[in-house]
């Protein structure tokens, strides 16, 4: 099978390239930049928002698997129409494209678990709820467990379905859910199954540092690497699945070459919901020797949801997918991996 993947220099691309060609696949990269490292691929070097760069790698292709976004929460509304433009403006391109090419193999997407924004609560008078955005007032008191919308009691978290109704809480995560938007139509005039693979918190070697837009575990290790102490917002009992990218990467793979495909959303994680303090912790244990303890700062970002972590139930049912890499391990290799960045 010969697969294009957009976006296959970035983190999570690179491994899923690495995961086709370990599979026996022939992969087909589109990105702006080109690694060394991934020498066994075809490339053709454009941006997946130029329609005549698409064409021209859509060209004898059997699938797609489309890894192109920008990434992250972001600073502030400074950067709205970036992400508009590169998540939402990219995939439109994209999906014209394979309908001006006709295609009919099958399509794979990088969604994420923002698109929940917070995840799944129950009420013991009102069953299951849906807090709403949490109060500046509220975060800035220290307040930080969303309370029941009818009554104001506490809340229970549950594993979040991927039949919950989408609330996205920020501009990425209203990009995410846009592009499945844009997945569906396309799906449904062409007839072609696309799946959306929605992500919870990656981790793992290549990931970026340094950067407002790195992931919470690359910012943790990235400091201890410096020496500093990871700083953990809010109490650090936020609630989140942290997933290898290896298991990420296995995931697509599975769902590209599955006998049947797998049409709409599907979570990708690992099962096992951990604190935002646990990853800190776990970070720091692996840094040793000298390295400074995490700190809890009380700080808070609006974009913040309290806690989200994932059913994997689907997506064993479906894929046969199951995480395999050990959080331990996977947490001594990204602080190695970052320590020498």
């Amino acid at each position: 099978m010969r697969v294009l993947l957009t976006g296959g220099s970035g983190f999570v691309g690179s491994h899923i390239a690495d995961a086709l060609l370990d599979a026996g696949h022939e992969a087909r990269i589109l990105d702006l930049e080109r690694p060394h490292r991934l020498a066994d691929v075809d490339w053709v070097d454009g941006d997946v928002r130029d329609g005549a760069a698409v064409g021209e790698a859509l060209r004898g292709v059997d699938a797609v698997c489309h890894q192109a976004a920008m990434v992250g929460l972001g600073v502030d509304l400074g950067d709205i129409a970036d992400y508009v433009s590169h998540n939402d403006l990219g995939t439109a391109v994209l999906l014209r494209e394979l309908a001006r090419a006709s295609f009919r193999g099958r399509v794979v997407q990088a969604s994420s678990m923002v698109v929940y924004g917070e995840g799944s609560y129950s009420c013991p008078a009102h069953g299951a709820v849906r807090p709403g955005p949490r109060a500046p007032a509220t975060l800035a008191a220290g307040d930080y467990e969303p309370p029941c919308p009818s009554c104001g009691a506490p809340l229970s978290p549950h594993a979040v379905r991927e039949d919950a109704p989408p609330d996205p809480r920020n501009v990425y995560a209203a990009t995410k859910l846009h592009q499945e938007h844009l997945a569906g139509a396309f799906a449904r005039e062409t007839g072609v199954p696309v799946t959306s693979l929605r992500y919870h918190n990656v981790y793992g070697p290549r990931m970026p540092a340094g950067t407002p837009y790195a992931g919470v575990a690359a910012l943790f290790a990235s400091a201890l690497a410096s020496g500093d102490p990871p700083r953990v917002y809010e109490d650090g009992r936020q609630r989140r699945d942290f997933v290898h990218v290896r298991d990420v990467a296995r995931a697509n793979v599975l769902a590209l070459s599955a006998p049947d495909a797998v049409p709409g959303a599907l979570n990708v994680a690992s099962g096992t919901p951990r604190t935002v303090g646990d990853l800190a912790a776990a970070l720091h244990e692996v840094a040793g020797g000298d390295a400074p303890p995490p700190v809890t700062t009380g700080e808070y970002r609006l974009g913040d949801v309290r806690h989200v972590f994932a059913s994997i139930d689907l997506a064993a049912a479906r894929l046969d997918f199951r995480a395999r890499e050990d959080f331990a391990d996977g947490m001594a290799e990204l602080a190695a991996a970052l320590q020498g960045c």
